[in-house]
């Protein structure tokens, strides 16, 4: 996850807070009674190499696992391992916090951040929902954080919604994967809203959301052209080209697409203006197409995706026009085949059926398919068979007479054409 690290270097900016005023805390708390357990956590928490620290407080934690320091102990040690670049051990660390202290948005955080950072597919509903848990907690606990002494309103407020963002970001993750773009939109905008600086990691996915939404959010583009320039390498042009053609989809056409690139990237706000939109391009409808094709074109000179279009579409003047010009008429056509038995075919014949491997004709042969010119599933298969009736939803053509060409053309046992051979030379 290409995120810069300014949300989370304000967690461990907490933590290393904590180091540095933990001795002062160890004094004021009459709690630690026992001069051993003092000197201990004392000795631990001023080690200056991380290693070292982090090895001092392990064996405190370890010797006094119910001292009244062990949050404040866990919290240095969390610290102390990420200093020592030991991204595990931290992890490790902050879990133990979290058991000890379940409202510790620190330690809430860094798990939300790392386990989204380190998603792979592997075991990958699991580690979702170890975010989900995570983030949720943090929102939870994130009211009740107590601002540090020395703390400038002004810093709690932004380091209270940089952690806000780390956990709606993490929730917004989740329902991206899960493909629940509306709650992922929701809580990617409250994450881009509380940083102080978006990054693409939660930038792009927020675009993603608003885009594959349905309806969708023409907000997204905004943020996706934002998103791009954030990118690196050919990542930003691969983000625009999938905007834009998102774009021409909800549009009609990319009229607008350069100027709206050329609005969001002198913004300075990763934020839309009041009243952005797209015009949305509502296509005529079926019955409108209908109307439309036969303007332009006679039923006889039709496709049979046409014909299909027109008899589906509700425009019954329409679809009488088609029908009475190809009922009862012998059609040949080339489709797919469905299935297939010596007396029956169920092919299909327009380009979207064949991809979805749907049949909207079937056909009653005039004759048995001898077994060995019986078509395979899924061959193209050229036929002649009499359009005899048809439903419109699901639609579906009904032939009978059908007759079966082979590959050189010719009608299925026929007698092959003779050979045409010269004539004999006279002697």
């Amino acid at each position: 996850m290409k995120k810069s690290l300014l949300a989370v270097l304000l967690v461990f900016t907490l933590a290393a807070a904590v180091v540095q005023q933990a001795a002062a805390q160890a004094a004021q708390k009459p709690q630690i009674k026992d001069p051993a357990e003092y000197n201990a956590y004392v000795n631990a928490i001023q080690q200056t190499n991380p290693a070292a620290k982090a090895q001092a407080l392990e064996a405190f934690l370890q010797t006094y696992p119910n001292s009244v320091m062990k949050v404040d102990g866990l919290e240095a040690l969390m610290a102390a391992y990420q200093q020592a670049n030991n991204g595990q051990k931290m992890v490790e660390a902050a879990k133990k916090l979290v058991e000890a202290d379940p409202k510790n948005v620190k330690a809430l955080a860094i798990l939300t951040y790392t386990y989204r950072a380190s998603i792979n597919t592997q075991n990958l509903q699991e580690n979702l929902k170890s975010i989900e848990q995570y983030a949720n907690q943090g929102l939870q606990a994130l009211p009740s954080m107590q601002k540090q002494e020395g703390m400038s309103d002004a810093d709690f407020t932004k380091m209270h919604n940089e952690l806000g963002a780390i956990f709606e970001g993490g929730l917004g993750f989740v329902a991206l994967q899960n493909k629940d773009n509306a709650i992922a939109s929701k809580d990617f905008r409250l994450a881009v809203s509380h940083e102080s600086q978006p990054t693409i990691a939660d930038v792009y996915p927020l675009a993603q959301a608003d885009l594959e939404s349905k309806p969708m959010n023409p907000e997204g583009f905004w943020f996706a052209i934002k998103a791009a320039g954030m990118a690196q390498g050919t990542g930003q042009q691969q983000i625009l080209d999938y905007a834009r053609k998102k774009y021409i989809r909800y549009h009609g056409s990319d009229e607008g697409w350069a100027d709206l690139v050329k609005q969001a990237q002198s913004s300075s706000s990763i934020m839309p203006p009041d009243g952005f939109t797209v015009k949305q391009f509502i296509p005529p409808s079926p019955a409108e197409q209908a109307a439309d094709l036969l303007k332009k074109k006679q039923p006889k000179d039709m496709e049979f995706a046409e014909w299909q279009l027109v008899l589906s579409s509700g425009n019954a003047e329409a679809a009488d026009a088609v029908w009475s010009a190809i009922k009862d008429k012998a059609i040949t056509l080339v489709a797919s085949v469905i299935s297939a038995t010596p007396t029956t075919l169920t092919l299909a014949g327009s380009a979207d059926d064949i991809d979805d491997k749907k049949a909207d004709i079937t056909v009653t042969m005039a004759k048995p398919i001898p077994a060995k010119y019986l078509p395979a599933v899924g061959t193209l298969t050229k036929f002649q068979a009499t359009a005899s009736s048809y439903t419109p939803n699901p639609f579906m053509m009904t032939m009978t007479d059908g007759i079966l060409f082979d590959k050189a053309g010719n009608p299925v046992g026929a007698a092959p054409a003779p050979a045409h051979k010269a004539p004999a030379k006279k002697k």
